[in-house]
């Protein structure tokens, strides 16, 4: 485990209340913890920012199946970037509408681009992409007893 440093931070006494019951309802075990994810967090926020950015994500797309041509399209444009797709999930939700997860591992302005044409297909009724660097999740601590190895 990397070394440990202690800092001190000055927080008015309504926006601690707030983050307590933030990190109680959260399972944090103490406020360190629950800072250390947030610093990590936005540190990944940055880094998936630079467009050479070697990133992961995921594409989460809710559609109407019915919409012409429209899953022929997502599948077509998923072989076409199989490169970058690594897995894609798909749940029928009900009788009109699907769930697709896609995950996607490669530089960030591939990641984005791609994730940005499925999700602007007529007939996609909502999407969204998550993305991580993994050079920087990497350096965050487990604490259930093991490390994950690439």
């Amino acid at each position: 485990m990397a070394e440990l440093s202690r800092i001190g931070v000055s927080i008015e006494s309504d926006l601690l209340h707030r983050f307590d019951s933030f990190i109680k309802d959260k399972g944090y075990e103490n406020r360190s913890e629950a800072i250390r994810d947030l610093i990590r967090d936005r540190l990944v926020g940055s880094a998936v920012v630079a467009p050479n950015e070697a990133v992961v994500g995921s594409v989460t797309l809710i559609y109407d199946h019915h919409t012409r041509l429209l899953p022929e399209k997502l599948t077509d444009l998923q072989h076409a970037s199989h490169a970058i797709v690594v897995s894609t999930l798909h749940v029928h939700l009900d009788h009109d509408r699907c769930l697709e997860v896609i995950v996607l591992r490669g530089k960030s302005r591939n990641v984005q681009k791609l994730a940005d044409r499925l999700i602007s297909m007529k007939g996609v009724r909502h999407g969204r992409l998550m993305m991580s660097s993994p050079e920087v999740a990497s350096h965050r601590a487990h604490s259930h007893g093991h490390h994950h190895d690439q």
